[in-house]
């Protein structure tokens, strides 16, 4: 098993070199996304005067809408990768906020004093985190007593066939191999309970998690097999050790499958998130 240090470097070269991908399809996936990032803003009540920190910000979201909302705060953006970071700031220049900072840095380590934040927001982070319960009690360290944590994380893959159809095509040419169950990937946070026993262990009071519907809407199927195939990290890795002949198989296969959640020139395949969110005893 690798260590904590050597997961990290390994994740942090991954995301920079995801981070064009994202760029370029950032339209897609912020649609696709946008019902949790919202269900995460209600989740944590935010003010016009809050501090907030958004971990494993990557290009900007939730933190940029909540940095809109909160006119008299700051929003810090962190993240492993500067990269990501880099195009968050881009998004926020082109937008016009200006209340935002960006910091890199390791979730179970953060550079922030006790009792700095209002909230903390984790989109699709926690997963992928090497400890998590170390990171989860930095997050109640830096938050205010009466401050809230609000995390989302994926379902289990059946429940996400937007991503699930692409993991298919490529187990056609190649093992995907099962990771360790307590490893970083995708889905590891699953299970219902799985982080509010993060949050009990971390002190965290008045838990609750919801379920939240996505759908990934692309322009084609063959749209589709190309923002998989240079965003998701699980593809995009996959991919990188099969020939070309393979990956086109792969491709067609993705596309022929794909195509039952087409309708009237549109793909909407669907997906399913939780959200869980917690408060710092006042």
């Amino acid at each position: 098993m690798p260590s904590p240090d050597e997961i990290r470097d390994s994740q942090r070269a991954a995301w920079a070199g995801l981070a064009a991908g994202w760029e370029k399809w950032d339209s897609v996936i912020m649609d696709q996304l946008a019902p949790v990032g919202a269900a995460i803003i209600e989740g944590l009540g935010i003010g016009q005067r809050h501090h907030h920190l958004d971990i494993a910000s990557g290009t900007g979201e939730p933190g940029l809408t909540i940095a809109r909302l909160a006119v008299e705060g700051r929003v810090v953006l962190t993240d492993l990768a500067p990269e990501m970071l880099d195009i968050a700031t881009r998004r926020a220049a082109a937008q016009g906020i200006a209340n935002i900072e960006t910091r890199v840095c390791s979730a179970d380590d953060l550079p922030f004093g006790d009792a700095a934040f209002d909230s903390v927001s984790v989109r699709f982070g926690y997963m992928f985190f090497p400890d998590m319960a170390t990171a989860t009690a930095e997050f109640a360290r830096v938050l205010k007593p009466g401050g809230r944590l609000c995390a989302s994380v994926w379902v289990k893959p059946e429940e996400n066939p937007w991503t699930s159809i692409a993991m298919q095509a490529i187990g056609t040419e190649t093992a995907v191999p099962s990771p360790a169950p307590d490893a970083p990937n995708m889905f590891r946070c699953a299970a219902p309970g799985y982080i509010s026993a993060l949050y009990e262990d971390a002190g965290l009071l008045d838990i609750a998690e919801w379920d939240v519907p996505v759908e990934l809407t692309t322009k084609s199927p063959e749209q589709y097999w190309a923002m998989i195939s240079e965003h998701v990290s699980l593809a995009v890795a996959a991919l990188q050790r099969i020939d070309e002949p393979g990956r086109a198989r792969i491709r067609a296969h993705a596309i022929a499958n794909v195509r039952a959640f087409e309708k009237d020139g549109t793909v909407r395949v669907p997906g399913l998130a939780r959200c869980i969110v917690g408060t710092k005893q006042s």
